[in-house]
């Protein structure tokens, strides 16, 4: 199975037909804002040594969804949602989308956005998602 990789329209219509959005960026990432309804699992945590994979993720995603659930995954441009999709797939899950171009969108070597993202796209945004940060959802993942 190859996991699907998705526009951000694509991914809207998955989530219109029952898909959930699981954002696996930082957790101030997701606060600063997410698609309108999305989940909040990081793939990996930003510390003072830089960015460390979460130890936690693919246990956390199988408590929290199911290895069958229909999920959607983005980060900010496309990088660790399509790692965190090998991951999950290599793990057992079934029915994965990938956001490809992210919340910010694709860029190329000089920075420059050559696939727009969730929000330029004009998709939804929210700033909170009751019950969908990481410090609600960690507390169900781990109990």
């Amino acid at each position: 199975m190859s996991t699907r990789r998705v526009s951000p329209e694509e991914a809207k219509s998955l989530l219109d037909e029952g898909y959930q959005y699981v954002d696996v960026r930082t957790e101030a990432e997701y606060a600063a804002g997410h698609a309108a309804g999305a989940q909040n699992v990081p793939y990996a945590f930003a510390g003072a040594g830089g960015m460390t994979a979460n130890p936690e993720f693919v246990s956390m995603m199988a408590k929290l969804y199911g290895k069958d659930a229909a999920l959607v995954l983005g980060c900010k441009s496309g990088g660790r949602s399509a790692k965190a999709a090998t991951l999950l797939e290599a793990a057992g899950f079934s029915k994965l989308a990938d956001l490809k171009s992210g919340f910010d969108g694709a860029r190329d070597a000089f920075g420059q956005i050559t696939e727009k993202g969730w929000a330029a796209a004009g998709l939804p945004v929210e700033t909170t998602t009751p019950g969908g940060s990481f410090a609600e959802l960690a507390p169900k993942a781990r109990g």
